[in-house]
Order: structure tokens, then C-alpha cells, then sequence
């Protein structure tokens, strides 16, 4: 079970993380209605992919405005069902709801391409096909976007798709779907819920494609699922992102992003700063300020105002937490700043510790919730990469200095799919950049022109004279 959801009579219970109240029960889908979405899937898309390209964006384009009058609602259903404080959960769906550019530039990625040789008549049109049935497998931290992220390019490409959300946001998944459903034909977009095994049950059915955003463990699961017949993959997984601060680097603009990203939405994110590495020589000076900001990050229910750090999505991720800061207090880390936090419901307030080292739990085990974690490092640029690689994943990093060509050289040498000088590369990472996790951090990819693509293959029609312009192509 994800985070420990509990099932009841083929029902989950939906429980709200900050008092854990009854939310709702969610009737789980039976392996005979998973059976027949995917065979009314197939048929559904075969005639949305003879459906132009341009009329399919135009149809998302919709379904994403439809949404958007939901808006409030949705970000209120996000706060009771994972416990992101409102300001961010308006935030994420402002984000989601948003995507005229993200369609057109998905368009751009789509459309036919001709392929000529200087010497030669030969003239070739690439065209992008879809794969058939693609299988959404969301995550409970962005419940909303990430839905969005990797079903609307796989629509786009003429796929049709089921979205499975995790088993805590069942009611946010449905709301997004739900406006997919409603713009669509029917069987291109459909609903499935439920647990682990309603998961694996899609995974191992007659569809092409799984694209999922979770941990690595559940994705490695995927992958022997995926075997047999050869379904195409996106993983994006875990991460122990980390940041190098060098002495010459703005330490206000450091220690603020430093503390930022390890608590946003309570350190719940897959590239949160997990790991900071920190020149000797500033080291007490980077503490002080990483405190001081610290002290603003106020735990709380998402509902309230002043509240920056919701409660964690479970005991169970609350406890890994717990374990992991007790770990690293008993081998030597010291906890520098440690929050207030109610004590009912799974909340776990903002805490600072330094001195972490390499044989603690929380130095190299993902955390996934509201610490800030420093360790010092001897200020070469040898040494920044030596550690930034020393992780068996590779999803997302941070280099802080003043010279930028160093912190080019560095961003080059670490093994992670973005890299960030000065700043956190999710946060300006322009539309076009694809989200790559290297090493135990994914398989496939998605977002930008490359992401994209990888909802579709890419089909060549070639021809030794010239081929006419035809209307053809741009079902594609």
C-alpha cells in the first residue's frame, strides 16, 4: 500500500492527513472493469488518432479550460486529501489548468518533419505515430499536475489513456479526469482507482505504454511488469538531489533557496534539496542564515493562513522522517533549529541539522520530508562533484557561486538530469527542457520537445522523387 492506505470491502478510505478524518470511501475498480477499459481504450483510439493534430490540441485546450472553473474546489480538495497548505495547492492548479503554451509547444513537437539530401532526389516525411493505449500512473504530491504533465501529451499524440491516481489523492484524480473524460470521446480518457494491485493489474494488461511518476521501488515493479510484451516506458522516480554552495556564492540567495526547497510543499517533492554541501570556510555563516529562514516556515493545517508546512501525507511518511533525524542525532548530526508543530495529525515541524555524514540514514536514503540537511566539503570543484554523484540517483542538483564559469564546469559533472546554477531547476526551467532522472532517478523521460516525443514513435515515408504536400500529414 501506498502510505498506508487502508482498504475496506473493495473501498478506500480517503482520510484527511492533518486529523485523519473520513474524507470518503472510494469503490476500488474491479479486475473486470479494468479488463474492459482497456478494450473500450483500444477502440476508442482508433479513431481519435484519425483525429487531426490540431483538432486534438484545440480538444485539450478545452478539457483544461473546463477545469479551470473548478479551480477553487480543487485546490480545496488537494489540501484535505494530501495536506498541502492552500497557498500552494492554488499554486499547483493555476499551474495545471494553464496549458495553452504546454499544447502548442507539444503541437510543435508532433508535426510532420521532411527530410531531404542535398546529392539526391530522395525525399523522406517523419511522422509521428501513436503508441495505442498509454497507462497514467499519478503521484499523491502533485495530484493535480502531474496527471496533466503525462496525459495530456499522450493524448495529444493520438494515444488513448487511463489514469490510475495514487490511492491518497483518489477525489483530486477524479476531478482532473473527470474534465478529460467530459472534452473527449468517449473511451479516449478514462478513470481507474485503487491500490498497488489495481496498478499492477493495468500494468500487466494489453496496453503500450506506462507512464508514471513514484519511487523507484515501484517502478522497478513496473519495468518486470512492462517485460513480456515490451510496453514502452516514462519513470520518473526517486531522488537525493544535492546543492554545493562555494564560498563565493550569494550566501542570502543560497541559504534562502537552500531552506526553501527542502521544505516546499514539506519536503514532499522528488527533487527536493536533500543533500547540501557546504565550502568550510562559510559554513557557519550558511547555518545562521539557513536558521533564520527556517524560523518563518510555521507548521500547521493547510487551511490556515499563516501555515507554510502542511502535515506530512501519513504517519507512515512521518515516521520515516522521525527515523531518519534520529539516525543522523545519534551518529553526530547536531539539529540546529528544530519548529513547532501540533501535535495531532502526521505533522512534523521545519528542522535544520548539519554536520551530516555519509554512514546516516538521511545522507543517503530519501527522506521526503521538511529537513534542511548540511555537510561540509573542501571548497574544490573535484570534491562538489565527487559528492553531488555519490547517490544512486540522478534526478536534479543545485551549484551556488559567483563564478559562473565554474559553476558550468560542475553542473556539467554532475550525473543528474538538470542542474541549476544559482536556483532550483524546476522552479525557471523553460517549457522546452525535457525532466530527465539519470541513474535510479528514471527510465524515458518527459516534458519538452524530447519528452514529448516519447509518446509516440516516429515513423519515416520515403520516396526517390518528391513527395506532395498532402492534408495527410497533419493527421499525425
Amino acid at each position: 500500500m501506498v502510505q498506508g492506505v487502508e482498504v475496506q470491502d473493495g473501498y478506500l478510505l480517503d482520510r484527511n492527513p492533518a486529523d485523519g478524518s473520513l474524507i470518503r470511501k472510494v469503490k476500488m475498480s474491479t479486475s473486470e472493469e479494468i479488463e474492459a477499459a482497456v478494450k473500450k481504450a483500444k477502440a476508442a483510439q482508433l479513431g481519435w488518432a484519425l483525429t487531426p493534430l490540431e483538432k486534438r490540441i484545440d480538444m485539450l485546450k478545452k478539457c483544461c479550460a473546463n477545469l479551470k472553473e473548478k479551480s477553487d474546489e480543487l485546490a480545496e480538495m488537494i489540501t484535505s486529501e494530501m495536506g498541502k497548505v492552500n497557498s500552494e495547492a492554488i499554486d499547483e492548479v493555476q499551474g495545471a489548468v494553464d496549458k495553452d503554451r504546454f499544447l502548442d509547444l507539444i503541437k510543435q513537437a508532433n508535426l510532420p518533419e521532411k527530410v531531404t539530401e542535398s546529392d539526391s532526389d530522395t525525399e523522406a516525411i517523419i511522422v509521428r505515430e501513436p503508441l495505442g493505449v498509454v497507462a497514467v500512473l499519478a503521484p499523491w504530491n502533485f495530484p493535480a499536475d502531474e496527471i496533466l504533465l503525462l496525459a495530456l501529451p499522450a493524448l495529444a499524440a493520438g494515444n488513448a489513456v487511463i489514469v490510475k491516481p495514487s490511492e491518497v489523492v483518489p477525489l483530486t484524480g477524479a476531478m482532473v479526469v473527470d474534465s478529460l473524460i467530459r472534452g473527449l470521446p468517449e473511451g479516449v480518457a478514462q478513470l481507474l482507482q485503487g491500490d498497488g494491485s489495481v496498478g499492477a493489474a493495468l500494468t500487466k494488461s494489453d496496453i503500450q505504454m506506462v507512464a508514471m511518476t513514484g519511487s523507484s521501488a515501484t517502478g522497478k515493479r513496473i519495468m518486470s511488469n512492462a517485460a513480456d510484451n515490451l510496453k514502452r516506458l516514462v519513470l520518473e522516480l526517486g531522488g537525493k538531489d544535492p546543492m554545493v554552495v562555494f564560498a563565493d556564492a550569494d550566501l542570502d540567495k543560497a541559504a534562502e533557496d537552500a531552506v526553501t526547497f527542502s521544505l516546499y510543499n514539506c519536503g514532499q517533492v522528488c527533487c527536493s534539496i536533500e543533500r547540501i554541501y557546504v565550502e568550510k570556510s562559510i559554513k557557519s555563516k550558511f547555518e545562521e542564515k539557513c536558521v533564520g529562514f527556517a524560523k518563518a516556515w510555521k507548521a500547521g493545517k493547510g487551511t490556515e493562513e499563516d501555515s507554510k508546512i502542511g502535515p506530512m501525507v501519513s504517519s507512515m511518511q512521518k515516521d520515516i522522517v522521525s527515523k531518519h533525524v534520529d539516525d543522523a542525532s545519534q551518529k553526530g548530526a547536531r539539529k540546529l533549529f528544530s519548529g513547532e508543530a501540533p501535535s495531532e495529525g502526521n505533522f512534523y515541524p521545519a528542522t535544520v541539522l548539519t554536520d551530516i555524514t555519509k554512514d546516516m540514514l538521511i545522507a543517503t536514503e530519501e527522506t521526503f520530508g521538511p529537513v534542511v540537511c548540511i555537510s561540509e566539503f573542501d571548497g574544490s570543484e573535484s570534491e562538489a562533484v565527487r559528492l553531488s554523484n555519490d547517490t544512486e540517483y540522478g534526478l536534479s542538483a543545485s551549484v551556488y557561486t559567483q563564478d559562473l564559469e565554474k559553476g558550468t564546469r560542475v553542473a556539467a559533472l554532475v550525473k543528474a538530469g538538470q542542474v541549476g546554477v544559482n536556483s532550483w531547476p524546476l522552479g525557471i526551467a523553460p517549457a522546452k527542457c525535457p525532466w530527465i532522472g539519470t541513474k535510479g532517478s528514471g527510465f524515458g523521460y518527459h516534458s519538452g520537445m524530447d519528452g514529448w516525443r516519447q509518446f509516440s514513435v516516429p515513423k519515416s515515408i520515403i520516396s526517390p522523387t518528391k513527395l506532395p504536400d498532402s492534408k495527410l500529414w497533419m493527421n499525425y
